[in-house]
């Protein structure tokens, strides 16, 4: 069996005893990854397409569409990374200190996967672009793609100070190629052709049935929308950031910028420059033929930098994502990939794990050749990857929302430019573009990121995060509060909520059991210990005692809140506790007490109890004789001597069944009679009140013919797994004689419930 999962938030000692990671600054460690990123290899090959299936308005809509689903994301992501601070790890990272490890930790994952298979796409995208403008290599593509696998891995396993000096060098060559390609559609702009290319004209899905389908709006938004994502980029580098808050922010906000105003002058230029059937059958080689003074291969190398600078990201990004996972120690069996490097804390091990997944799926690529017609099946795995990462931004949107909507005064960002309207449209957005791209792989996705969650949610993790869930359920709940206070109480909507003063509670397991029993998932039980002793002394032991509590629950599966006091005076504290526990307008309405053994200790006990009444709480005493069977069919026998106590017994009898260890169980309700012509009206009278009160139960009336009641309480109820019978306090001074009576009379009787009720519920309601 695995060993359970412990996650707190102090970080493991491994983290702490690094000697110093990188301290890049805003352009090196965000901007350039980010920037490198967002203008891929669809900047080059499809932007022509969208401009000449949508139109230079229709694309320049697109663009705006896109860019704010990013510019929603960028806000959400400035406002988390400047309310903490952010180590490693990026958006998981933000994530699991906002959702919680569960959520974090699903996400996480998927992201590693996403990043770490992305890494052999975008070399196969590189290793397809060449072999297509050098149509001489083809013989080569496997060599040309290990090849490039390798040299990437070099310098990734070199560190993140060589691959970010490397990525200049990308840069530079990228933006030649956008500066030549802008630079030479600018030359040959036409105004005339431009008002040509202004409007739509969707062409045919299928070349060869011009009648057929049409592309759409939507569908042309879809395949040109993960070209203006990627500014996770930067941001999964946040633990080698000198200044993550400031630098996060403003290194994003920058690449959105000069992203968005390169893709909207390519969208203009190129519709003023370029017919649109060539816009649309060869969008590539028209921005090479178009290429400034002629040098198209300056437009090529711009789509093997964009390719490799995409593939280099995900090498650097994706061991940082994993090495974060594995610290938090979510999973144990991650737990080596938590190492880094002395200097620089480099993930190497992690990005061993990245460069395996990496050569295998080249090798499963193959030559790059395939049959005709024959589909390319990475196309499929490529769409699920892109919901990753749509639906990491969505899930850091999410969070912002929380952390915003949930109030908690420890939200407090630096960046001010920011609002939960926001933070809920971006998440909207993400889902619905994930819809409109693939509504396939947006499932899938969506099940496996669920899965995910699902198996790490089974490790039982205790996390001490802090994470925003609990401020947006403590917002919630003061809300619902403050709503239920201006209520008034109504019969209709009572709700059992029980004090039970149930001191040890391994001890009193009966008691214990039976109240969140009768309680079913419909009310609250609070289960209380009382200690004696000053409180400064017994310090250890209330912490102990509360620790003992939370344990029997878990292990018992039980829903119950505990309740720790400590007092000299035993028997005050559980006044006090009667009179003062609550929490807003819930208060106890049944408080349950124990069956004691000796009738000098009921003498007080009574006096608890006629507290309780005289505070409007019924009260239930519990004659302790074990827990049933739960694997055998029950019955529940309740003796009706009057609707006095009769209506909350009925009432608990049916919450009792509602259980799944009583589920099977049938409620007999009893009612002793003087004579046989009295016992079919009294009969007749039970069922309509059973019938009244709509719970299921047979009645059954009993002759006295001389015995006690004693007698025959045994009699029809010695076999039956669970009693209820009602009680009337003892006067003051009698208690001794009561509780004599009452020990005689449940003598041999399985677990007795003896209730007293205050009249406030109505089983008729």
């Amino acid at each position: 069996m695995e060993q359970d999962t412990k996650i707190t938030g102090r970080l493991p000692q491994m983290e702490e005893e690094v000697v110093a990671g990188n301290k890049f600054g805003t352009f090196a460690g965000v901007f350039t990854p980010s920037i490198l990123t967002i203008l891929g290899v669809i900047m080059f090959m499809r932007s022509g397409f969208v401009v000449g299936q949508s139109g230079i308005w229709g694309a320049i809509l697109v663009l705006i569409i896109a860019k704010a689903i990013t510019l929603l994301t960028a806000l959400s992501v400035s406002a988390i990374s400047t309310n903490m601070q952010v180590r490693g790890g990026g958006a998981y990272f933000m994530i699991s200190r906002v959702l919680g490890p569960e959520f974090g930790g699903a996400i996480g994952l998927a992201l590693f996967t996403a990043q770490a298979l992305s890494v052999p796409f975008y070399i196969i995208g590189f290793t397809s672009a060449v072999t297509l403008t050098f149509p001489e290599l083809m013989p080569y593509y496997m060599y040309i793609s290990m090849g490039s696998g390798a040299f990437l891995l070099l310098i990734a396993y070199v560190g993140a100070g060589w691959a970010l000096r490397s990525q200049f060098v990308i840069m530079l060559v990228l933006f030649a190629a956008v500066v030549f390609t802008l630079g030479g559609l600018a030359v040959g702009f036409d105004m005339e052709l431009f008002q040509q290319n202004w409007s739509a004209d969707y062409s045919a899905l299928d070349p060869t049935n011009p009648d057929g389908p049409k592309y759409s709006f939507w569908l042309v938004f879809a395949i040109y929308f993960p070209a203006v994502t990627g500014i996770l980029a930067g941001v999964n580098m946040s633990g080698d950031l000198k200044d993550p808050a400031r630098s996060i922010p403003n290194g994003t906000f920058l690449a959105v910028g000069v992203s968005s105003l390169v893709y909207l002058l390519l969208a203009l230029l190129a519709g003023g420059s370029v017919s649109r059937l060539d816009l649309i059958e060869k969008p590539y080689e028209s921005l090479k033929e178009n290429a400034l003074f002629g040098q198209g291969l300056v437009v090529a190398a711009g789509v093997f930098a964009a390719s490799l600078s995409s593939a280099l990201g995900s090498y650097l990004g994706a061991p940082r994502i994993l090495q974060a996972v594995s610290r938090d120690n979510i999973l144990g069996f991650l737990s080596p990939f938590a190492k880094g490097t002395a200097k620089g804390d480099e993930p190497r091990r992690a990005l061993i794990l990245t460069a395996i997944m990496t050569f295998l799926v080249l090798l499963w690529a193959g030559n790059g050749q395939r049959a005709e017609g024959e589909s390319d099946p990475l196309d499929a795995v490529a769409n699920i990857l892109t919901m990753f990462f749509l639906y990491t931004y969505g899930m850091t949107n999410w969070a912002a929302f929380i952390e915003a909507i949930g109030q908690n005064p420890s939200f407090r960002p630096r960046f001010q430019y920011f609002h939960w309207v926001t933070a809920l449209l971006g998440a909207v957005s993400c889902v619905g573009v994930a819809l409109l791209i693939d509504p396939v792989s947006a499932v899938i996705a969506a099940l496996i990121v669920a899965l995910l969650l699902w198996y790490i949610t089974t490790r039982e993790l205790e996390t001490s995060f802090g994470d925003a869930r609990r401020g947006l359920a403590y917002s919630s709940l003061r809300k619902s509060l403050l709503k239920l206070n201006a209520m008034e109480e109504d019969p209709k909507n009572w709700r059992p909520t029980i004090l039970v003063f149930s001191g040890n509670p391994a001890s009193r397991e009966a008691l214990v059991s039976f109240s969140v029993w009768l309680e079913s998932g419909r009310g609250i039980v609070l289960l209380a210990n009382v200690l004696k002793g000053e409180i400064k002394d017994r310090l250890r032991e209330r912490s102990e005692a509360t620790k003992q509590l939370r344990a029997f629950c878990k292990e018992k599966s039980i829903q119950a809140f505990p309740v720790i006091a400590v007092d000299k005076n035993i028997d005050s504290c559980i006044s006090f506790l009667v009179q003062s526990t609550c929490v807003g307008p819930i208060r106890p309405n049944l408080v349950m007490f124990g069956w004691t053994g000796t009738g000098d200790r009921f003498a007080q006990l009574a006096r608890h109890l006629r507290n309780a009444e005289t505070l409007g709480i019924s009260q239930v005493l519990t004659r302790d004789r074990g827990v049933p069977r739960t694997d055998s069919k029950k019955r529940i026998d309740v003796w009706w001597r009057g609707q006095e106590n009769g209506g909350l017994m009925v009432i608990l009898a049916h919450l009792l069944t509602r259980n799944w260890e009583w589920v099977r169980s049938t409620i007999r309700v009893l009612r002793v009679v003087e004579s046989e012509a009295e016992k079919l009206m009294a009969e007749q009278d039970l069922k309509d009140l059973i019938d009244r009160a709509r719970v299921k139960a047979d009645v059954h009336a009993v002759v006295n013919d001389g015995k006690a009641f004693s007698w025959i309480l045994y009699e029809q109820s010695k076999d039956a797994d669970c009693v209820f019978l009602g009680m009337e306090l003892p006067e003051e001074g009698d208690e001794e004689r009561w509780h004599a009576t009452y020990k005689s009379m449940l003598k041999g009787l399985p677990t007795t419930l003896l209730v007293n009720s205050v009249g406030v519920e109505d089983m008729f309601a």
